[in-house]
Order: C-alpha cells, then structure tokens, then sequence
C-alpha cells in the first residue's frame, strides 16, 4: 500500500502527518474534529493504529501517545503507525467517560454514518482508522476511583494474537471474549487483531502504567518488524496468562480499610478489606473467594453494599512467583528509560 488515504489526506510512504478527520459540530457551530498522527516508513510493511480516549475520561492512553511520537529516535521504518490520541473528544472535554448523549462509544461499534451521535463517531473510526490496520493496540484504564494493573488483554485463542499480546511485555495478559458493540467486536469484521492495554485511573496520570504502556508499543512494533531493533538488549520478561478473572464485593456498605494493594498475592479466605461504620464498629470483611492476584483494585474508601471492590485474576501458575515478577517489572521498565526521555 503505496499509498493511504484517510479521508481527504492521502498520505505516501515516508511521509509523517498529522490530519484532523471532521466528526461534528458542538451547539455553538464550532467543529469537533478526530485528531489522527500518521507516520509512514520508506518500506512497506504492517499498518497499526494505537488509540487513547475511547472513554474521555481515561486520560493515560493520551499521555502514552504524546510521549512516544516524541521520543528520541523514535522512526517507524516499514508499515504505518496511526496514532490517534482522543477518540471520544467529547469526553475529554468534558472529563466524562461517555458521550453527551449518554452513550458508551465502546459499546456503539461499528456504528452508522445516520445514527446517533455515538454511532456517528464510531463509524467514522472503523471507516477511517481500523479499516486500513492489519493491528490495533486500543489504550484504556480502570474507572473513576478504581486502577488496574498494567495488562493486556485480548482474544487468546487466536495464535498470532497471543504472540502479539506476549511481545507487549505486560506483567499480566488476560484472556478475554469480546464484548458486543465494542470495538473489539467491529474489528473482528475488519481482519484487524487488536489489543486492549487496561493501567491505572480513570482522570490520573500515573508514570509506570504510562511507562509501560510506551515500552510495550514499541517492543510489538519491533515484533512486527516496523522498527529496528534497540541499541540495549533488554532482559526478556516472563509472561503469565490469566484464562479467568473475577470481582469480589463488598459485604456492606460503610468505610474501608484495605489489606492488600494492586500486583498482591491472595490465597482463598484471606481477609481483604475490613468495613466499618463512621464510630469504628466492624460491619463487614470481604475475603478473597479463590487464590490469585490483585489486577484490579477501589481506591476510594467508601463503599455500597454489592460495590466491586478487588479484581483478582487466576493463573494455573505458581501465584507466588507471579507476584514477585510483579513486583520487578517497575524497576526493569525504569531502568529501560534513559533519563526518563527514551526507550531506544
């Protein structure tokens, strides 16, 4: 594909552009455009697209995209990287994970060019962005006052996908069906294999999912042979794969106290979280119904009875040994870095 169109761009191999794709316009008549940053190597090769802010609100996946297209030597020399850093701009502006109607954009795929709102915008993602992609890596994180450890998660039955999911580096990767309306599920329609990259907050930063997030781009990048190899060789990290996940609720409702943090090892029947009421009586425990470890986790420490509290994943692995690795992956993705600015 010597050449690729995206909307009324046409960009040639070689080339670097940053296009803003028409979506609507807001009550006042202003435009709303989907900003899209292409770069193109000389050779050809795979095209993949990375995008952030499907939900507005999940800010992380903007800042993983910032700072790789703006690391220090950073080159895609065959193939096509299509970063697209707010899909759901709406959302952002307004730090709301849905669309002003209301609607979850991952759950309106593939949408319709007469639709709603939502339906519009996906439509025009799938149409402009994933059509042309043999890959995708779509960027996300936990909720509003919930993180989630840096994982991938994706479609594992499918053999070149796990390889992907592998090359990423997450400390955890997590099989995962795809859901109804998602993305995921549009662009299954596309021949598109795509990854989902779940760290952190919803409306935070935090450094080492973002780290994370930039290190595992670039390693499926160099995967896909769109990028050369490192000047360092890195130590390779080992991979655990999780073939099944649950959330434990709360007992109560009332103020928590919490025993165990994100990556944390748990064996069936520890005591997670103690609830309690505003004058320290002990209205509730929450204990951990399998053994496994902490993927996904409440921060704030006010609960409702039923309330999602600990995601935890089951490994066939030792638990022990996964948690330890856990515990490394941090210290190796900050040793990658080069004065905080690079990983190449």
């Amino acid at each position: 594909m010597n050449e690729l169109k995206i909307g009324e761009h046409t960009i040639l191999l070689g080339q670097t552009k940053k296009i803003d794709l028409p979506v609507a316009k807001l009550y006042t008549d202003a435009d709303v455009n989907l900003p899209v940053y292409i770069i193109r190597g000389k050779k050809a090769g795979p095209t993949i697209f990375v995008s952030a802010a499907v939900h507005g609100d999940e800010l992380n996946g903007i800042e993983i995209i910032r700072r790789l297209i703006n690391l220090k030597g950073f080159k895609i020399s065959a193939g096509t990287l299509i970063a697209v850093p707010m899909v759901n701009v709406y959302g952002v502006v307004n730090q709301s994970r849905y669309m002003p109607d209301r609607r979850d954009l991952n759950r309106s795929f593939p949408g319709s060019s007469k639709g709603s709102l939502a339906a519009r915008v996906a439509n025009i993602f799938l149409k402009e962005i994933v059509s042309h992609c043999d890959y995708g890596i779509d960027l996300h994180t936990g909720a509003i006052h919930r993180s989630n450890l840096p994982q991938i998660r994706a479609q594992l039955t499918d053999e070149e996908t796990l390889e992907i999911a592998k090359s990423f580096g997450a400390p955890v990767i997590l099989n995962s069906d795809i859901i109804d309306g998602s993305l995921r599920d549009a662009a299954v329609g596309c021949e598109t294999k795509v990854l989902l990259y779940e760290a952190g907050e919803a409306l935070r930063f935090d450094d080492f999912s973002i780290r994370a997030g930039i290190q595992g781009i670039v390693n499926v990048l160099r995967h896909l042979k769109m990028m050369p190899k490192g000047r360092v060789k890195k130590k390779a990290i080992s991979q655990f794969i999780a073939n099944n996940s649950s959330w434990v609720r709360a007992s109560s409702s009332g103020i928590v106290t919490h025993h165990y943090n994100l990556g944390d090892q748990v064996v069936k029947g520890n005591l997670l979280a103690e609830i309690g009421s505003p004058y320290g009586e002990t209205l509730g425990e929450v204990f951990a119904n399998k053994s496994g470890v902490i993927i996904g986790k409440q921060n704030i420490p006010l609960v409702q009875e039923g309330e999602a509290m600990y995601h935890i994943a089951y490994f066939k692995e030792d638990d022990e040994e996964i948690a330890e690795h856990i515990e490394n992956v941090e210290e190796e993705l900050v040793n990658s870095f080069e004065a905080n600015e690079g990983v190449l």
